[in-house]
């Protein structure tokens, strides 16, 4: 089978039909992780450097490198903003980690969430035309434990390197002592893309699946499992976008979070959880499955299910009920049994699903739109602007109970994020230049098509090497080994 045709609907039909739904959706997963490390050992990573200026012999290396570049030194150091201009900076981003908390694997060491910021920032090349660099960080102090200060120094002094921050994978609560600190320290935006980023599009999704169930945010009732940074700023978003605390409840696993938690008051300094408590939940309910009887809407981040989310917690939901089970690799419940028990729109955080919500379709557009402004932070007010513009795009094309957001191939939707991204700064004071709607949109435009046409042309012209062509078969038949 060529590479070019593995989409969802092909990989449905490399497995045998008495698989049945769950068995399949578990054949996926195994088969994408093999997969996955196979082209990883072919191509030995997923990014690299390439120049962007023109070497037209060997000599024009006294302009880009000494003794031209001194006058650069000297212009930059009279001017540090000339910086974004007679640099990359402008256009770059650090995708920070420390590796404590990597998808659904937890803590795998310094370098084991190496992988995963290649892929942000692969991810943020192809469908934002920024320029990502990888930092995988050892916090550990003398006593083995993960320090955050390290992290807040590490990234204060890289930041006159990068236009922007994006922190990943650091577990909690260190995750949010650092991006509070460096929101405020540093001159230029640090994003948690686990928190804000799921946030953003997980708001997203659900403005569209509430305006196709028909029930406003401020009447819903709304039950969040988990309550991690995630989650946490999921809760934060919606009730700052019309959600109402008395309709909301969050669950961790010790139970509701609300006024009674001692635990949380107790830690209140290092865990935001405890500012969920004194807003939602007045009931003091602590146990989840009582609190989404006649729920309207349920959203876990939790743990991979299938079993996490039960079947019948679904079915004694509200006529009309959305859930969200975004665990990855495997979510709370398969969305087909979701649906079994009545739920009338599923979204999953997984792309062989309808409606995933999943964080790449925020972050390329919104760090678009806050480099192109030179905005020095990202408030909570541009989170939630881009989580609208997210769903307007896919509301103005059209959306159905399988369609509720925007995907990675609809290219424009990186774009107007951006725009609508970058007014917003603009209107918050926080813009260093002073661009148009239409400057972004189409700075934006030009960028994206230009990462994915200069990647058609290294494919075209071998640079970019395909993988043989028995290797999805070989790894077809490990995987049907596995499952047998």
């Amino acid at each position: 089978m060529p590479f070019d045709d593995l989409s969802l609907d092909n990989l449905e039909s490399l497995f045998p039909a008495e698989y049945g739904p769950e068995k399949t959706a578990r054949a996926k997963t195994a088969f994408f992780k093999n997969l996955s490390l196979a082209l990883h050992r072919y191509y030995g990573g997923k990014i690299q450097v390439l120049p962007r200026c023109g070497i037209y012999s060997l000599n024009w290396f006294n302009l880009w490198y000494t003794p031209g570049v001194s006058k650069i030194s000297t212009t930059i150091r009279d001017d540090r903003d000339a910086s974004f201009e007679l640099t990359g900076r402008g256009n770059t981003v650090a995708v920070v980690s420390d590796s404590t908390r990597v998808l659904g694997d937890g803590d795998c060491g310094p370098s084991g969430g190496l992988g995963v910021m290649e892929g942000k920032a692969l991810l943020m090349k192809y469908l934002g035309g920024i320029d990502a660099v990888p930092l995988c960080i050892d916090s550990r102090g003398k006593d083995g434990k993960n320090d955050p200060e390290k992290l807040i120094d590490f990234v204060k002094m890289v930041q006159h390197s990068f236009g922007a921050v994006n922190l990943e994978d650091i577990s909690q609560p260190n995750c949010f002592r650092v991006l509070d600190e460096l929101r405020e320290s540093c001159n230029i935006p640090v994003w948690h893309d686990d928190a804000q980023g799921t946030a953003c599009v997980t708001l997203a999704a659900l403005i569209n699946a509430l305006k196709l169930a028909g029930k406003p945010v401020d009447k819903a009732k709304i039950v969040l499992l988990g309550a991690g940074a995630a989650n946490s700023a999921i809760a934060r978003f919606i009730l700052a976008d019309g959600g109402r605390g008395e309709n909301m409840a969050v669950f961790d696993n010790r139970g509701g979070l609300h006024p009674g938690r001692g635990d949380l008051r107790a830690n209140a300094g290092a865990y935001r959880q405890w500012e969920l408590c004194e807003r939602t939940n007045p009931g003091r309910i602590d146990s989840i499955g009582e609190a989404v009887k006649g729920a309207d809407v349920l959203i876990a981040l939790s743990s991979p299910g299938p079993d996490t989310v039960k079947r019948e917690w679904v079915r004694s939901m509200a006529s009309g009920a959305v859930v969200f089970a975004c665990a990855n690799p495997v979510p709370e419940i398969w969305p087909y049994a979701a649906r079994e028990e009545g739920a009338y729109i599923v979204a999953t955080g997984r792309g062989d699903f309808p409606n995933q919500v999943n964080n790449s379709i925020c972050f390329p557009g919104i760090l678009k739109g806050v480099l192109a402004v030179r905005a020095r932070k990202i408030s909570d007010t541009m989170a939630i602007r881009c989580a609208h513009s997210i769903a307007e795009f896919a509301s103005d094309r059209g959306i159905s109970t399988d369609n509720i957001i925007a995907t990675v191939e609809e290219t424009d939707v990186f774009a107007r994020e951006a725009a609508d991204v970058a007014m917003e700064a603009r209107n918050e004071g926080l813009a260093r230049l002073d661009r148009s709607w239409d400057e972004v949109y189409n700075l934006a435009r030009a960028d994206i098509a230009a990462a994915r046409s200069l990647t058609g042309e290294m494919k075209r012209l071998g640079f970019i090497r395909e993988p043989p062509p028995d290797l999805m078969q070989e790894i077809l038949r490990q995987t049907l080994e596995e499952m047998s």
